[in-house]
């Protein structure tokens, strides 16, 4: 009888995983996000040693460009944009891989092109029918190119001899509604096994690094409640303005584009109860059961802040305003900023308030997760002693300076009992020899071995936009609170957590 090789075991990650030979076509290759993300990330992919050796790249974009044309963008675009050391042989062996159809979205023509491309690839490059398309697009393009994949069969795995998924980008629809439609019509064309919901965030390390710090460690879960607990602070706060994304931010703003995917599966992870083992079903039925937990404030005036930055300084230059940006219509009430209050009606945390917060044109970029601990019910030491004693605090940092800090009151030096706030660092460059990989590298491959533990699925987006619509229809018609760019918000944000008795951490 032959024993099997444990490293071959598909639950043995030890080694990594090699994708089986393919094709990656994106949609909007000549955009923003394929430029500076995804063909780095490609590279990256390379540079490591976790690609196949079977692999193509196919750009479809409105460009009347040949194959090469397309390798000198994608060749400027992994050189400036990577993470890793510039090969040259490993830019060699992906050289001759990059394919490029050119077209708009309604040309059947084009279309017709790119399936019979991938078709020819299949001997050519010996990728076996194998295919992830990635939307790279505005998300009002998402039907029609749905619809172009259905009617030419390229979605179809029977008809390619090989699987064929699809990557989505947020947002996934502007409420839940839409969210629906879009479910149904992306559920139509592929199958929901192969639909990849995709939020960038949940590929970082820092937020992974929240399911090993909870389950693989005996000293935190037992004060993950609460009965430890006070509050829970979750903050994404960007230094920048909008940019280029007049257009689509102006109609999202910062609740759909933010709150509704990144922070609500932050919470979730946050919140989750232990899943009964490591797959993408055990680990997405538990961050389901708290996103249909999560409960809005019964008064929303005071608990659900919206505001827009006004003209101000952020790092020592001085910035314009939401409305003084370029294609921003006069008088817009679109938020640049949204703070709520929201809570989760379970055993573990009945009573325990999730402050969420996000906002551009704020003091520094940070993303963290705050968790806030209830005081010590009795102290021995004169009040003089503590009068400068917080709450403990674990806070783990998803960006910049990725890593945890865990904050508690320990004796100052001397003859006396004052007592202070420390903090002990661990911090991810200093810890482990080897970068992390970007979160679009580490999606990318996983969309390629056909791994979803970190991709959303459709109960869960409309599981979020179930929050989301409630605060919109409430938002509706009123104008967001103003705030200076470089402060930290609007001040009615303070005042939300100041009625409670708490304030915002210090990011």
């Amino acid at each position: 009888m032959t024993v099997p090789n444990p490293l071959r075991d598909p639950q043995d990650r030890r080694l990594p995983r090699i994708p089986e030979p393919c094709a990656l076509v994106i949609f909007g290759v000549t955009g923003d996000l394929a430029r500076k993300k995804l063909i780095p990330a490609v590279y990256d992919l390379a540079n490591r040693g976790l690609l196949p050796a079977a692999f193509v790249i196919l750009g479809f974009a409105r460009r009347d460009w040949g194959d090469g044309d397309f390798e000198d963008l994608a060749r400027e675009a992994a050189k400036k944009h990577a993470r890793t050391p510039w090969r040259e042989e490993v830019w060699t062996r992906l050289a001759g891989n990059f394919k490029f159809v050119g077209g708009s979205f309604d040309d059947n023509d084009a279309f017709d092109t790119l399936t019979s491309t991938l078709d020819d690839l299949r001997a050519s490059h010996a990728i076996q029918g194998n295919a992830a398309f990635y939307f790279s697009i505005p998300p009002g393009a998402f039907p029609l190119v749905l619809k172009q994949l259905e009617r030419t069969g390229a979605a179809d795995n029977t008809v390619s001899g090989g699987w064929r998924r699809v990557v989505v980008e947020k947002p996934f629809g502007n409420d839940l509604d839409s969210a629906r439609e879009l479910d149904d019509l992306v559920d139509d064309v592929f199958t929901g096994e192969d639909v990849y919901r995709i939020d960038h965030y949940l590929g970082k390390e820092t937020v992974q690094n929240i399911l090993a710090l909870r389950f693989a460690n005996a000293m935190f879960e037992p004060v993950w409640n609460s009965n430890y607990v006070d509050s829970v602070q979750i903050t994404m706060a960007e230094d920048v303005g909008i940019g280029s994304r007049a257009g689509f931010y102006d109609t999202a703003g910062a609740a759909r584009d933010v709150l509704q995917n990144h922070l609500l599966q932050l919470l979730a992870l946050t919140a989750m109860e232990e899943p009964v083992g490591y797959s993408p079903d055990e680990i997405r039925t538990e961050k389901l059961k708290v996103l249909r937990a999560i409960t809005l404030p019964g008064d929303l005036e005071n608990n659900a802040v919206r505001g827009q930055y006004a003209e101000g300084w952020v790092a020592g230059e001085k910035v314009d305003g939401y409305l003084s940006e370029e294609n921003i219509p006069a008088g817009s009430t679109t938020e640049t900023y949204a703070a709520v209050k929201l809570g989760i009606q379970n055993r573990r945390w009945a009573g325990v308030p999730f402050y969420v917060r996000t906002g551009k044109r704020l003091p520094r970029r940070v993303t963290e997760i705050a968790v806030m601990f209830k005081k010590a019910p009795h102290l021995p030491f004169h009040a003089y002693d503590t009068e400068t004693l917080g709450h403990n605090q674990l806070v783990i940092r998803v960006q910049p300076d990725e890593g945890v800090t865990v904050k508690f009151g320990s004796k100052v030096p001397g003859t006396g009992m004052e007592l202070r706030d420390i903090s002990m660092d661990f911090l991810y460059g200093e810890a482990f020899t080897e970068s992390s990989p970007e979160a679009y590298e580490r999606l990318i491959r996983d969309v390629l071995i056909g791994d979803k533990t970190l991709f959303p699925d459709a109960a869960e987006v409309e599981a979020s936009w179930a929050v989301i619509d409630p605060l919109e229809a409430f938002w509706a018609g009123r104008k967001p609170h103003p705030y200076a760019a470089g402060s930290w918000g609007p001040a009615a944000a303070d005042e939300m957590l100041s009625r409670d008795g708490r304030t915002w951490r210090r990011a």
